[in-house]
């Protein structure tokens, strides 16, 4: 059936008109609707589907929903998609044992005879009995003389064989390294083969460019633009129309660039910049300039990233009381003296940058949230949104913190999984069952008004925000089970609202993006099921069916109704 025709009346002719859906749009003025309008990229109507008629002309692409959910496209507000998954490595998710970590190595060794690197990733800590790290000798008999590398699910740690240690110059008196801190046998001082801290020193503009020079091939450009795209086109798929890369060194940018030019990039992108310890002001110049030179609708550079501690899996987190497993007494470590990351946080949030720390124990929490206080005294109380991102073991005294600080929580819901960090894991095991209620407190966070905004972490967990949803809104395992501390589950429409408004807002967003609202960017998902509507258990296994960025649609999963004129995105 022809659209009707344009009369005088009419508003001129829209360039896509999505008719037939039940809209969430997320925003509380015009909650639901069941078409919207789109011209140069932004919304210029919604409403009934009766009226959409007026909008339509004969240039004018429609997309019939058929009666799906269309949401906000989502935001994903901490996703690596640098780090990527890399097809080169051996993948070790889900072997959950030496033995099995063995014969995935070994196959992929008889697959690549002529290899001069064995590289793997993924590796879970709970593979290894009795919550011990790694060793050098846990390699060796399946790696030879070939060096190998063997990164953590997390990236926070890598795991080296002995030829490794020796062709990366890990000795004894030299554990101190450019990509991480090598671990040292207390008995012989040697170095076994696990080395901390890699997402902090070896992603670094520093460690990186060692990793390359000492020829690990996971480390050479080739590679990262490979892990890169592939992420990207699995964010675009996934619905994900703006991806926040959280940590990047000034080297990393031409790769998004390139994959603009290319074509790779179909979501927008927002890149924050690492800050490591020692960073100069200088480098802040460079920071600065880099923020201004990038500050596009498609790529953004501006906030920072910093760490404050590790990760509570290997006992590297900081807790206010010792670890319930390992050495008596054994807190953790932060990585800078209280004092001088106050007085750092105090110098950046003057300078109007937006901070990103990484913080997981609630002593690592705290020290993030007295430094933010400390700066809104110093400087006065500004509009920073400064972000705690992961907030994994937080002290219920410090919940009402971060809505009284302005402070956002950038949380990844999976990350809470029972099979991932509940009973029976190394992250329940390590804090003990006494410090569970402090785990992953989404509910009670959004209580207090504070803002949250979701995200994957991806590769670290799978980068499909409806794995995220399910788990926010379930807290049980992905196969279905029991939930583990359900009274901090959050409803749907809640967990919709952190990957999509909260998100936009936590990185000043939310007058472009976030919501279906006349005005703002057409950026939208349909889904191919009703996930605000069927039952949890059937949220994960829903898909993208239609992807639109700036009113192009940028995917399609093969179903849905589309007809008119097409420009790629």
């Amino acid at each position: 059936m022809l659209p009707a025709p344009l009369t005088p009346h009419s508003p001129a002719p829209a360039d896509l008109v999505l008719r037939g859906a039940r809209i969430h749009t997320v925003d509380a003025t015009l909650p639901a609707a069941e078409a919207l309008a789109v011209r140069d990229g932004r919304i210029v109507w919604l409403g009934d589907d009766a009226d959409a008629d007026r909008w339509t002309g004969p240039g004018t692409r429609v997309v019939q929903a058929g009666g799906r959910l269309v949401l906000p496209g989502f935001i994903d507000a901490h996703n690596h998609v640098r780090l990527g998954s890399d097809d080169a490595c051996v993948q070790l998710a889900g072997a959950r044992s030496l033995s099995e970590i063995h014969a995935r190595i070994a196959a992929w060794r008889a697959r690549h005879p002529d290899a001069a690197w064995i590289e793997a990733e993924a590796f879970d800590y709970s593979a290894l009995p009795d919550g011990r790290m790694p060793t050098a000798a846990d390699l060796d008999p399946v790696t030879g003389d070939v060096p190998a590398m063997v990164l953590s699910y997390d990236v926070h740690t890598a795991w080296l064989n002995s030829k490794a240690l020796d062709r990366l110059g890990v000795r004894a008196d030299r554990t101190d390294l450019p990509f991480g801190k090598a671990r040292t046998d207390p008995a012989t001082g040697a170095p076994t083969g696990f080395v901390q801290d890699f997402a902090v020193r070896g992603l670094s503009r520093d460690g990186h460019r060692a990793l390359r020079e000492l020829g690990v091939p996971w480390a050479s450009p080739e590679r990262q633009y490979g892990r890169l795209v592939k992420s990207l086109d699995d964010a675009i798929r996934f619905g994900i129309t703006t991806v926040v890369e959280p940590q990047n060194s000034l080297d990393d940018l031409p790769l998004f660039e390139r994959a603009r030019a290319e074509g790779r990039l179909r979501s927008r992108l927002v890149a924050a910049l690492f800050h490591p310890r020692g960073t100069s002001d200088a480098d802040l110049d460079d920071f600065a300039a880099a923020a201004r030179a990038h500050d596009g609708d498609r790529i953004r550079v501006g906030p920072l990233k910093l760490y404050i501690d590790d990760v509570v899996e290997p006992r590297t987190a900081a807790l206010l009381e010792p670890y319930a497993t390992g050495c008596r007494g054994h807190r953790g470590e932060t990585f800078y003296p209280v004092e001088e990351f106050a007085d750092l946080l105090v110098k950046l949030d003057a300078r109007g940058f937006q901070c990103f720390v990484h913080a997981t124990g609630d002593r690592g929490i705290r020290t993030v949230l007295d430094a933010v206080e400390r700066a809104r005294s110093v400087n006065g109380a500004r509009d920073a949104r400064h972000q705690i991102v992961h907030v994994e073991c937080l002290d219920p005294a410090d919940v009402p913190r971060f809505a009284e600080l302005g402070v956002v929580a950038c949380m990844q819901p999976r990350h809470c999984a029972p099979e991932i960090a509940g009973p029976g894991q190394d992250w329940a095991e390590n804090v003990g069952e006494g410090r569970w209620h402090k785990a992953w407190p989404m509910r009670s966070l959004a209580t207090a008004g504070a803002t949250l905004a979701f995200s994957s972490d991806w590769n670290v967990a799978e980068m499909d925000p409806m794995i995220g949803i399910y788990t926010a809104v379930t807290r049980r395992p992905l196969a279905g089970g029991e939930a583990w501390m359900p009274e901090e589950t959050v409803d749907v429409a809640t967990a919709v609202h952190a990957y999509t408004m909260g998100s936009a807002y936590a990185n000043f967003l939310e007058d472009e993006r976030g919501s279906l609202t006349v005005g703002k960017a057409a950026d939208f998902v349909v889904l191919s099921r009703d996930i605000l509507r069927i039952a949890p258990e059937d949220i994960p296994g829903t898909v993208a069916d239609i992807v639109v960025v700036a009113g192009e649609v940028a995917h399609e999963s093969g179903s849905g109704d589309v007809t008119g004129p097409f420009t790629p995105v």
